[in-house]
């Protein structure tokens, strides 16, 4: 059985290692048993406690908790205590990390200059043996190591940073040239025929209607299908090749969407419901393509004679629903083509889900609910 491992927070790390110090201190506080009255004994003891909590702020005030340290580590010095300055030891490692080097060495160049005083003041030492000890308690060398470490691993976070975003350039660039390939091949394999259906369905349309003969409906629609596949088209085109220029359809088009997509033999209708707010473009375009794809799939293949499209504004989401009432071959969930994996990519890709399948009753329905807060 794999068990994954468990993510401490921050901050309970930072308090885990707060605490665990000042018990440290504090034993070896107790321990020395080297405080000259009671008055300072006490005194001694709380700046050891202090000193060792304060390191749970270092990572949102590093200078602070290492001028806290600093000044508790002297404080104890003077009270008696011959306690190393481990809470000062954390505080420099972390303010190192942090790129505040230069207050990082003046404040320890601050604390070495006045720890052999506060061993002298607090009578316990001559002058040899106040800054004999003094060297001893501050340990000089694990001083400079600490800080080395903090400043050799801030340097490796900002090589990983910059690895990062090169990455994502290179990744960027990628995706922007494959757009604008994918942009020149459509251009040139699509844009031609369509212009020609566009060109040839109208030039009939106007023929027949110069003779005075009736214009069949199925050329009609031929004629609006083309126009709307120009715009798209050319919708697409610009999206792809400006990264900041996005399609035009959205919620706002969806009740001409859907009225264009009735006509002979198929009535459509829409339905609205919940309090109308403003969504993520992300949110409109992908609601835009799932009815328009739905609608598409219903004219081509349902042999439906009613669709009806309904969505729902909530607070946090809008669902769509767009059923019809056309054939059902059978309950099994339909071979997904690639429309309908593009309902659900588009819908995936945005938080939310998208079901389809028939319905007990006859025809089919897609259902699609996609989260306002994440597209954000």
């Amino acid at each position: 059985m794999n068990i994954g491992r468990v993510r401490v927070p921050a901050v309970v790390r930072d308090w885990l290692i707060a605490v665990g110090v000042a018990a440290a201190l504090l034993v070896t506080g107790l321990s020395s048993g080297q405080h000259s009255t009671m008055g300072l004994g006490l005194l001694g003891y709380a700046l050891l406690a202090v000193g060792g909590l304060a390191l749970a702020a270092g990572r949102r005030a590093p200078i602070a908790v290492l001028a806290i340290t600093g000044l508790c580590a002297v404080g104890y010095q003077a009270a008696g205590f011959d306690v190393a300055a481990v809470a000062f030891l954390f505080a420099v490692y972390a303010a190192m990390r942090a790129g505040h080097r230069r207050v990082t060495v003046v404040v320890s160049v601050a604390v070495l200059a006045a720890l052999p005083l506060a061993a002298l003041a607090s009578g316990l030492h001559d002058t040899g043996q106040a800054f004999a000890q003094a060297r001893g308690a501050l340990q000089i060398a694990w001083l400079i190591a600490a800080g080395a470490a903090g400043e050799a691993l801030r340097q490796a976070e900002q090589r990983a940073d910059e690895a990062e975003r090169t990455r994502e350039e290179t990744a960027r660039r990628r995706a922007d040239e494959e757009r604008l390939y994918i942009a020149r091949e459509l251009h040139d394999s699509l844009t031609h025929q369509i212009s020609v259906i566009k060109v040839q369905s109208e030039a009939a349309v106007h023929v027949a209607l110069k003779r005075g003969e009736e214009v069949p409906e199925a050329l009609l629609a031929i004629r609006e299908a083309g126009r709307e596949a120009s715009r798209e088209l050319r919708a697409t085109l610009e999206a792809l090749r400006d990264d900041d220029t996005t399609p035009p359809h959205g919620l706002d088009h969806i009740p001409e969407l859907v009225e264009r997509a009735g006509g002979p033999g198929l009535e459509t209708k829409l339905t609205i419901a919940g309090q109308r707010h403003d969504v993520p473009a992300a949110v409109g375009r992908t609601v835009y393509r799932i009815v328009q794809e739905s609608l598409t799939n219903i004219a081509r293949h349902a042999d439906a004679t009613t669709a009806s499209v309904h969505i729902d504004y909530r607070p946090d989401a809008v669902t769509l629903q767009v059923d019809d009432d056309g054939r059902a071959t059978s309950d099994a969930a339909p071979v997904p083509g690639v429309g309908l994996l593009g309902m659900r990519e588009r819908a995936t890709a945005l938080g939310g889900h998208l079901r389809a399948a028939p319905r007990r009753e006859g025809g089919f329905t897609v259902q699609a609910e996609l989260p306002v807060e994440r597209a954000s």
